[in-house]
């Protein structure tokens, strides 16, 4: 039994006439007729007396009939509720983001996608790489911008732009006497360095800095959120070296030197999955890749 066998026979009960009924349904009678069988064999019971001159229902198909009703209109509204669904779903973006995206992303790419996309609803969470790539996958998140490239068969993941680090102390630390500090004057020295769990990217870009260099840092500070590591620095805890997008918050109590050697980068990566049928995503990307003159080949695969 299938739907269609019960929108025919409530059509047919409704005319009681088989000629009316086929019209409505744009169908031929012959057919119409042998869908109805069907469902009478089906349900093992008679559910019209049909005779040259009239159709009318037995007992068994008035309530029959009745019931058939409630299940169709179930079914419309299971349809109909799918469908809410799926477009709540096409006008919802959620964003998982590092830091750096709040002062060098959204700002150059929301603005124009709410403006053109107005019902898009766009949902924002500051969370680290770790997180983000699970959530990503688990369906939680729809965009993810991540200090690594996540590319696999599942996720695209594309590289968006390049940032410099910076090296930070206090305005009264001993090594603000240097225009441009030796390298090798950080051996010893105080610092503070982010958490692996809170960015294991920048943690480890950081030791593999001191390491490159044969410097043993004195890390006295495993901050476990950014604005840890900015109220550590400002509170005179020791040095550390961030992100540059942190220059412009103009922190307490502190100074921007550079080192005679250059510091490592950090990239930003945009990543979101190869099968979404999202409008948002794809909307997302195509100003992303607008304002930011990504590669065109590598979206929407």
């Amino acid at each position: 039994m299938e739907l269609r066998h019960l929108r025919y026979f409530i059509t047919v009960a409704e005319e009681l006439n088989f000629s009316k009924a086929a019209l409505k349904l744009f169908t031929a009678q012959p057919s119409l007729s042998q869908q109805i069988k069907d469902l009478e064999e089906d349900v093992g019971v008679r559910l019209l007396n049909r005779t040259k001159r009239k159709v009318e229902l037995t007992e068994e198909g008035v309530v029959f009939l009745e019931h058939a009703r409630l299940t169709l209109a179930q079914a419309e509204k299971a349809v109909a509720l799918a469908r809410q669904v799926s477009k709540a779903k096409q006008q919802l973006l959620r964003i998982g983001f590092v830091p750096i995206a709040e002062m060098k992303i959204f700002p150059y790419v929301l603005p124009n996608l709410r403006l053109q996309h107005p019902d898009l609803i766009i949902e924002l969470s500051n969370l680290n790489n770790t997180e983000q790539l699970k959530a990503l996958k688990k369906g939680e998140l729809d965009i993810t911008f991540t200090r690594e490239n996540t590319d696999s068969d599942d996720i695209q993941s594309q590289f968006v732009l390049t940032e410099p680090l910076i090296f930070l102390l206090p305005k009264n630390h001993p090594l603000t006497q240097y225009d441009r500090i030796p390298v090798h004057a950080l051996q010893g020295v105080d610092f503070i360095i982010p958490a692996a769990e809170q960015s294991q990217t920048l943690h480890n870009t950081i030791l593999d800095f001191a390491k490159t260099h044969n410097i043993d840092l004195n890390i006295v500070q495993k901050a476990d959120s950014m604005l840890f590591n900015i109220n550590s620095l400002g509170s005179g805890l020791g040095c550390t070296i961030l992100p540059a997008y942190v220059a412009p918050l103009g922190i307490k109590n502190t100074v921007v030197r550079p080192l005679d050697i250059e510091l490592p980068t950090l990239d930003l990566f945009v990543n979101y999955r190869k099968n979404s049928q999202s409008l948002g995503v794809q909307k997302f990307i195509d100003q992303l890749t607008k304002v930011f003159h990504l590669d065109k080949n590598l979206t929407h695969t």
